[in-house]
C-alpha cells in the first residue's frame, strides 16, 4: 500500500474510495479520535489552559489501526471536514501518528466529487493551526463553563441540571418570549372585511377609510364597524382610484446552514438535528445506479453565500437549454454576507451537479432525503436565475353618500422569473379589469371581531434565526444546542413550538442576575467574534480564554458561598398542612412545581400543582385498589396521569392511565392503540392487551386504516399521514 486517505465517516470512505485508483487505500477514524477527559476538567487553567487529550476507550483500537496503516504508506493524506471540527480532527491524528512532516498532508473539498477529490490531492497543504485554535478554545471554553456552573446548579437548584455557554443563552431567548407572553394583555380590534365582483369575477375588499383618512388597527370599535356595515351596504360603490406598480422582485440566497435548518422546519416540520442528519447524508454519497456512491450536495455546515464561477455557469447553461436565455442573469448572481467573517467552508450549500434534477435521481432517495435534496436544488439553481416580475393593482372604492372607502389589492405575475423553479407560499387576490367610475356590486360585507395575540412561541427555526441575528453559535452549534436544551429539559414542544419548563425559568433568572455574562447576548456573539478573529490568525486564544476565565471563576466562588437553595427554589404560602399543622412551601422537583410540608422528613405530605400554580386536588374514581381495598385517585406524575392508592405512602400501588386513540390494533383485533410512556418519557402508542399483544407505533394513529393493506395509518411529518406497513401515504 503506498497512500492512505482518511475521513471521518464510513459513508465518505466509501464514496472517495470509488474516486480513487488501487494506490490508495481509504479509511475512516469514525468521528473525533481524542477528547477532553470525561472524568475531570481536563484543562490545566494554572498552565496557560493547557488541555489534557485522552483516547476514548471505544476508538483505542480504530486508532492502533490507523497508526499502523500510517506507518506502513508512503503518503498519509489527512481528508477529514474543512471546517474547524474537521481541522482538528486530522490534527489529533497527526499528533498521535508522529510522522515525518514530508510523509502526511491535509487535503480539503467542500463537495465529494471525483473533480474536486482529484483537485485537493493535487494540491495538498499542511494543517490550519489557525483553524484548530478556534476549535480548541470553543472546546475549552464549553468545557470550563459546563463543568464549573453545572456543579453550582446542581447544589442550588436540582440535581442533573447543565449550563453551557451557548446553551444557556439560547435558553435566555425561550424563557424571555415566555414572559413576553405572560405580561401580554390582549386588546379588541375590529375591521370590515368582505367580497366584491364585476363582471361575475369576486375579490376581496377591505374598509380602508373615513372621511379619506386612512384607518389605524385600532380606530374602529364594534358599534362603528357595523355603522360602516349598513352604510356600505346600502350605497353605490364606485371605483374612485386604480393604481398599478411593478415590483421585480429578486431571488432569496442559496442556503447557509441556517437557513435550510429554518425553511426544512417551517415546510416539513424537521427538527434542526434531523435536517442535518440527512444533509449529511446527501453529502457523504447516495448510490445511484452505473455511477456509484455520489456526493449530492456540497458541505452543510456554512455560513458563506458564495457560490463558484463553475456551478454559476454550469446553472446558466442549464436554464438556456430547459427555460430559455430570458430566465437567465448575465455574469450570474452574487450574493454578500452581512456578518464580518464567515466560516471557512468556500461555498453556500448547493448541488454538486445541476443535472442531478431531483426528479432524476428520486428513486435513489428515501422520502426525506428528497425533500431535502429538492429544496436546496431549487434554491440555488433560483438564486441564479432572472428576477420575478409582480404587477400589484390597487383599487379604492368610495361608498358614495358615505363617508367610508373600500380598498381592493391584487397581485399579478407578469414574469415568472425564479419563482418557476422555487415557489413559495401564498396566494395572490386576483382582480378583474377594473378602471375609474366602474361601479362595483357587493357580495358580502362583515364587521370582524379580533384580538391582539401574544408573540408565538420559538418554533426551531425562529429560535435560530435569532440566535444567527444575535451572533450566538456558529452554522456546527445550532442543531446540538436546541437538541441539548430538549434533551434536559429544559424546554418541551407544544404544537412544535419550544415551551420552558419550570426548571428552565428557575435556572434562567439565577443565571441572568448572578451570571449575566454568560447568557448576555452581546457578550456570547463578540465571543463567537473572537473565535472567529482566531480561525483567521488574527488573535492568540489563551488571552481571549483568560479574559473570560478569571472574573468568570471569581464571581463564581463568591456565588457558592452567596447563594441559598431554599432562596431559589422554595416559594411560603399560606397553606397549612392538613396532616401536621405546619407551614407549606412551594418547591421545585426534577419534573416542575409541587407543594410540600416543612416539617420534612417528619412529615411527608405533598400536593400537585396545574400550570397555573394552583393546588391540583386528586380526581376521585370509583377503582378500588387491588392491594388495600382503598379508593384509586388520578395523580399527574412525571410522564402525565396515572392512578395510585388513595393510602399512599403506606400503600404504593399505581396503575397505568392509558389514553385511548380511537383506534383499534390490526394485529390482534380485540385490543386499542393507546397512548402510552417509555422510562425517557417519550410518547408511544401500544395496545391495551399487551403482554398478550405486543403491537406498538411510535406515531399517533389517525383512527383510520389503510385502503390498501388494512393497517394503521399514522401522523407523520407535516401534514402528512402514512400507512404503518405499506408505502401507502396522504396529505392530512
Amino acid at each position: 500500500m503506498s497512500k492512505l486517505v482518511i475521513v471521518e465517516s464510513p459513508t465518505k470512505a466509501k464514496t472517495i474510495k470509488g474516486f480513487l485508483g488501487k494506490e490508495y487505500k481509504v479509511e475512516s477514524s469514525f468521528g473525533h479520535i481524542r477528547d477532553l477527559p470525561k472524568s475531570k476538567i481536563g484543562v490545566d487553567v494554572e498552565n496557560n489552559f493547557e488541555p489534557t487529550y485522552v483516547i476514548p476507550a471505544k476508538a483505542k483500537k480504530r486508532v492502533n489501526e490507523l497508526k499502523k496503516l500510517a506507518e506502513k504508506a508512503e503518503m498519509v493524506y489527512f481528508a477529514t471536514d474543512e471546517d474547524r471540527e474537521g481541522e482538528a480532527i486530522s490534527w489529533h491524528l497527526q499528533k498521535i501518528f508522529q510522522l515525518p512532516k514530508d510523509k502526511q498532508k491535509r487535503i480539503a473539498f467542500h463537495e465529494i466529487t471525483k473533480k474536486a477529490i482529484d483537485a485537493a490531492l493535487a494540491n495538498p497543504r499542511d494543517i490550519n493551526s489557525d483553524l484548530v485554535d478556534a476549535q480548541q478554545a470553543r472546546r475549552i471554553l464549553d468545557r470550563l463553563v459546563g463543568y464549573k456552573l453545572s456543579p453550582l446548579l446542581w447544589k442550588k437548584v436540582a440535581k442533573g441540571l447543565s449550563a453551557g455557554r451557548v446553551q444557556s443563552a439560547a435558553l435566555r431567548l425561550i424563557v424571555e418570549r415566555e414572559e413576553e407572553r405572560n405580561k401580554f394583555k390582549a386588546e379588541e380590534y375590529w375591521t370590515v372585511e368582505g367580497l366584491a365582483n364585476k363582471n361575475s369575477q369576486k375579490f376581496k375588499v377591505a374598509l380602508y377609510q373615513e372621511n379619506k383618512k386612512t384607518l389605524g388597527k385600532f380606530d374602529l370599535d364594534k358599534n362603528k364597524a357595523q355603522t360602516a356595515v349598513k352604510d356600505i351596504q346600502l350605497a353605490e360603490l364606485i371605483v374612485s382610484k386604480v393604481e398599478a406598480k411593478k415590483t421585480n422582485k429578486t431571488p432569496l440566497p442559496p442556503f447557509t446552514t441556517s437557513t435550510l435548518q429554518q425553511d426544512a422546519n417551517r415546510r416539513f416540520g424537521y427538527s434542526a438535528k434531523q435536517t442535518m442528519m440527512l444533509a449529511q447524508q446527501l453529502y457523504e454519497g447516495i448510490k445511484l445506479n452505473g455511477r456509484g456512491t455520489v456526493g449530492l450536495i456540497t458541505y452543510m455546515r456554512t455560513d458563506s453565500l458564495n457560490l463558484s464561477d463553475d456551478f454559476i455557469e454550469q446553472v446558466n447553461n442549464y436554464l438556456k437549454n430547459n427555460l430559455g436565455s430570458e430566465y437567465t442573469v448575465t455574469g450570474g448572481r452574487k450574493f454578500k454576507k452581512k456578518s464580518k467573517l464567515v466560516q471557512e467552508a468556500h461555498e453556500a450549500i448547493r448541488p454538486t451537479d445541476v443535472e442531478n434534477e431531483p426528479s432524476e435521481i428520486k428513486s435513489y432517495l428515501d422520502k426525506r432525503q428528497y425533500k431535502i435534496y429538492e429544496l436546496i436544488w431549487q434554491r440555488a439553481v433560483a438564486s441564479q436565475m432572472a428576477e420575478a416580475v409582480i404587477e400589484t393593482t390597487s383599487v379604492v372604492i368610495d361608498a358614495k353618500n358615505t363617508p367610508w372607502n373600500l380598498k381592493a389589492v391584487g397581485s399579478v405575475m407578469k414574469f415568472l422569473g425564479w419563482k418557476k423553479i422555487y415557489q413559495s407560499n401564498g396566494e395572490d387576490n386576483q382582480l378583474p379589469e377594473l378602471k375609474k367610475n366602474d361601479q362595483i356590486n357587493l357580495e358580502k360585507l362583515e364587521a370582524l371581531q379580533h384580538f391582539t395575540v401574544p408573540p408565538a412561541r420559538y418554533s426551531e427555526a425562529g429560535l435560530v434565526k435569532a440566535m444567527e441575528k444575535l451572533g450566538i453559535g456558529r452554522p456546527s452549534t445550532y442543531a446540538p444546542t436546541i437538541a441539548t436544551l430538549i434533551t434536559r429539559k429544559y424546554t418541551t414542544k407544544e404544537e412544535k413550538r419550544l415551551a420552558p419548563t419550570e426548571i428552565a425559568i428557575i435556572v434562567n433568572k439565577l443565571l441572568v442576575e448572578h451570571f449575566p455574562d454568560v447568557v448576555d447576548y452581546g457578550f456570547t456573539a463578540e465571543m463567537e467574534d473572537d473565535l472567529d478573529h482566531i480561525a483567521h490568525g488574527q488573535k492568540e486564544w489563551q488571552p481571549i480564554i483568560a479574559e473570560f476565565y478569571q472574573p468568570f471563576i471569581k464571581n463564581l466562588n463568591m456565588k457558592e458561598k452567596e447563594l441559598n437553595k431554599k432562596e431559589i427554589t422554595e416559594t411560603a404560602t399560606d397553606e397549612i398542612c392538613e396532616k401536621c399543622g405546619s407551614p407549606m412551601v412551594i418547591k421545585l422537583g426534577r419534573f416542575g412545581k409541587f407543594m410540600a410540608c416543612t416539617n420534612y422528613p417528619d412529615c411527608k405530605n405533598t400536593k400537585p400543582l396545574n400550570g397555573n400554580g394552583e393546588v391540583e386536588e386528586p380526581e376521585k374514581t370509583d377503582e378500588k385498589c387491588p392491594t388495600c381495598g382503598a379508593a384509586m385517585i388520578i395523580k399527574t406524575g412525571r410522564f402525565g396521569k396515572f392512578m395510585a392508592c388513595q393510602n399512599y405512602p403506606k400503600c404504593k400501588t399505581t396503575k397505568n392511565l392509558s389514553k385511548s386513540t380511537g383506534a383499534k390494533c390490526t394485529k390482534c383485533q380485540k385490543g386499542e392503540m393507546v397512548e402510552k410512556y417509555t422510562k425517557t418519557g417519550k410518547i408511544f402508542y401500544s395496545c391495551d392487551q399487551y403482554p398478550d399483544c405486543k403491537h406498538a407505533v411510535w406515531s399517533k394513529p389517525t383512527g383510520e386504516y389503510c385502503p390498501e393493506c388494512k393497517q394503521l395509518l399514522l401522523h407523520a411529518a407535516k401534514n402528512t399521514i402514512k400507512c404503518e406497513e405499506c408505502s401507502f401515504e396522504k396529505t392530512e
